[in-house]
């Protein structure tokens, strides 16, 4: 089995603004480093599609739906919910990367791929149930996260979240289920000011947040070292059906936002971790999508690495 690749030039039309951190120049940098380090016959093209309204609705409320619909078609430059910068096409792009992430879910689940990664934009993990922020519009993990259990019938999902930044969005979704384990490495205290080693879940959902934060200047060792001494104990337990990545590379060491020291060859032995929780527990079913990194060479390193580790069929 082959690793899919969610791709469409329409995730180009969402457009910030000329000197915004997230262009559209980020879709073409991760699309070059795949295909500079994977051969095309290992992968498999998976063609997106739109969300509809009641799939973004498994994750977000309706009202915020209506708000980011009407902000976005009445051409506000953002969101009136938060710091996240928009055009008229914004809305469109956003159910179809929601939507290009579902259908690598169904790729994965009816075995027509072994994993998959989604380059898709605008990014999701700060989306909240009810606001819009952080460059995000739509939680794409999280949707898909609800999308397997209700469609394919999984009863635990894990989502590994290794952007520089902690996924707030995803860990408010979550917080008091423990259907759903949630992992994050991410530089604190920084944007957006969550994700302490303290939060961890609330209610049943109480131990199934885990917070690994790091302190600006860490690297391999304590980004690796959090998945190897925390993430691969924990999942003894928990035994996840089915894997989803945030796939933030703004951990690399010249990214303007981050401030990590991680290299493209540290993103594959991260994802080599993910896939060998996967292998043990869940038949090898991961979905990753594209979440940060904003240095145009870095974002090429790491996602072709991060694709290569996903394309070689085996972890650890």
């Amino acid at each position: 089995m082959k690793t899919g690749l969610v791709s469409d030039k329409v995730y180009k039309q969402h457009n910030p603004g000329r000197t915004h951190p997230e262009s559209p120049a980020r879709y073409d940098a991760a699309m070059k480093g795949i295909e500079e380090q994977v051969s095309r016959d290992r992968l498999v093209e998976i063609h997106p599609r739109r969300a509809r309204e009641e799939e973004l609705a498994l994750c977000h409320t309706l009202e915020y739906i209506n708000t980011a619909r009407e902000d976005i078609l009445s051409g506000w430059g953002s969101l009136s919910t938060g710091d996240t910068d928009v055009c008229k096409e914004s809305f469109d792009v956003a159910l179809v990367a929601a939507g290009g992430v579902l259908q690598a879910v169904d790729a994965v689940m009816d075995k027509r791929v072994r994993n998959a990664f989604c380059a898709v934009r605008p990014p999701g993990h700060h989306a909240t149930p009810d606001r819009g922020m952080g460059f995000c519009v739509f939680n794409n993990v999280a949707i898909a996260a609800r999308y397997a259990q209700k469609k394919h019938g999984i009863k635990r999902v894990l989502i590994v979240d290794w952007d520089v930044h902690h996924g707030n969005g995803t860990q408010e979704i979550f917080y008091d289920d423990p259907s759903v384990f949630y992992f994050s490495t991410h530089i604190w205290p920084f944007y957006p000011g969550t994700g302490a080693a303290r939060e961890a879940g609330t209610g049943k959902g109480k131990g199934f947040t885990l917070n690994c934060p790091v302190a600006a200047g860490s690297g391999r060792k304590e980004i690796e070292g959090a998945f190897n001494e925390q993430l691969v104990p924990a999942m003894k337990q928990f035994k996840p059906e089915f894997v989803l990545i945030s796939a933030g590379f703004d951990g690399m060491a010249n990214d303007p936002i981050g401030r990590l020291l991680l290299t493209g060859d540290d993103f594959a032995g991260l994802t080599k971790i993910v896939m060998g929780i996967a292998s043990d527990y869940a038949g090898g079913r991961i979905v990753s999508a594209l979440e940060g990194g904003y240095n145009l060479k870095d974002l090429e390193e790491a996602a072709g690495a991060h694709v290569r580790a996903l394309a070689s069929g085996h972890g650890k």
